[in-house]
């Protein structure tokens, strides 16, 4: 009876591997038990791999940085579901396409009791319209989506669509994880079975996908094609030297100009943490990797000396997000060179050490009994809460009282610098 309105449900599910496409499609895995890294999602008791298992998947949205495996579970889910499966690119799918999906969701739920998947990558694509043709139908659960983004979905999904939706955050894959994708494509039929590869070529392969597992499983089949024999560091260098790869990062001098990079700001040399951004990124660095690096440092080498260069550097990277390269130069200019000139103290990361000294030693130290919650009833009997000074009594705002633990005293863990803002922070009328 419905046959005829959902004929083309097979050809909306991902073929098999076509023995031409690229390594990366090849490999792709095709159940959870072949998935590599996002342990805490599809391992064992992980909360998708439960819910893929099920074939109870709801709404979600995969975000996370690209190559971390978002298009691969949304494939698992395609070959697992028994559900009817629908994938769109959200660069090429308009709105009449949306709105034709949804309503035959609908259909195919009231005729056939069956449920629908949506698979929408680089959903951060979607415009307004196009979210918001799709939104009745993941209202009603017509429709299950999956959404793949790079982006922060905060910013890119509109709020209906996001509050309907859970949201998982994929990591950056671990070298470990790489290195055993690399391994597996030279031993599976699907990949390329009898091609030797040296240890320190998949090294250098595994240095240079930073996280992302589509570069490294390209730069082995590029590495694979023009190397004479084995594979070797000088065949990685020579593919990962192509426009669409990154190969710096697998060098020594990567990791050297980065040490370069966090050295000038730390040593307060402006020109030199200019010089340094600025030539990792006409290299192809990771400019989010650098933003990250700075917002580090301002907690570590600046911190207290001057508070506001934690919010520039914040700032700094989500104006990176927000608008992206080339314009985000520009924040990004300001914030190393603001780290660069603003006074420094790493009193946070000392006192850091101590706390963690601290509470390794002391164990579960109990709270004082002034300080435990005496919100409920009983506690006062308890002695809970009994004795505490509320700060805000006294004309001063601050009453000397202790709120450690024993065997800790105050000015054992944090010990301010004398350097810019911080030596006037915290100032206590016991002080003056």
């Amino acid at each position: 009876m419905t046959g005829g309105l959902f004929d083309h449900e097979a050809a909306t599910r991902p073929p098999g591997p076509d023995p031409g496409a690229p390594l990366a499609a090849r490999m792709r895995p095709r159940t959870l038990d072949e998935v590599v890294g996002q342990a805490a999602l599809v391992g064992s008791g992980g909360p998708l791999r439960a819910a893929i298992e099920g074939d109870r998947l709801s709404s979600v949205i995969l975000w996370g940085p690209p190559g971390t495996g978002k298009t691969s579970l949304a494939h698992v889910v395609a070959a697992t579901t028994s559900a009817a499966f629908h994938e769109l690119s959200a660069v090429t799918a308009g709105v009449k396409h949306v709105r034709r999906i949804v309503e035959e969701a609908r259909a195919r739920r009231s005729a056939a009791g069956r449920r629908t998947v949506l698979f929408v990558d680089e959903i951060h694509r979607f415009n307004k319209s196009q979210q918001d043709a799709l939104l009745p139908g993941v209202e009603d659960g017509a429709v299950v989506l999956i959404g793949a983004t790079t982006e922060n979905p905060s910013f890119e999904v509109n709020a209906p669509l996001l509050s309907r939706s859970l949201l998982y955050r994929l990591e950056p894959l671990a070298d470990d994880d790489i290195r055993a994708l690399v391994e597996r494509a030279l031993t599976d039929e699907r990949g390329l079975p009898g091609v030797e590869v040296d240890a320190d070529a998949v090294g250098g392969l595994v240095a240079a996908a930073d996280g992302d597992a589509r570069v490294a499983l390209t730069g082995l089949e590029a590495a694979a094609g023009i190397a004479d024999g084995a594979v070797t560091v000088a065949a990685v260098r020579a593919a990962l030297a192509q426009p669409h790869l990154r190969y710096d990062k697998a060098a020594d001098q990567h990791y050297d100009q980065v040490s370069a990079f966090i050295k000038s700001m730390r040593g307060s040399d402006p020109d030199a943490a200019l010089y340094w951004l600025v030539r990792m990124l006409e290299s192809g660095e990771d400019p989010r990797f650098l933003a990250r690096r700075m917002v580090i440092l301002a907690g570590e080498d600046v911190g207290l000396a001057d508070p506001a260069a934690l919010q520039v550097a914040v700032a700094a990277f989500h104006a990176l997000e927000f608008v992206g390269l080339p314009e985000a130069r520009y924040a990004l200019a300001e914030a190393a060179l603001y780290l660069a000139l603003a006074p420094k103290s790493n009193s946070v990361a000392a006192a850091l050490g101590r706390a963690a000294d601290a509470v390794a030693e002391l164990g579960n130290a109990p709270v004082p009994a002034h300080l435990r919650d005496a919100s409920y009833k009983g506690a006062r009997r308890l002695g809970h809460g009994v004795g505490y000074r509320y700060p805000h009594d006294d004309p001063t705002g601050w009453v000397d009282q202790r709120y450690l633990p024993d065997g800790v005293e105050r000015g054992e863990l944090y010990r301010p610098s004398p350097h810019g803002r911080e030596p006037g922070l915290g100032r206590r009328p016991a002080d003056a």
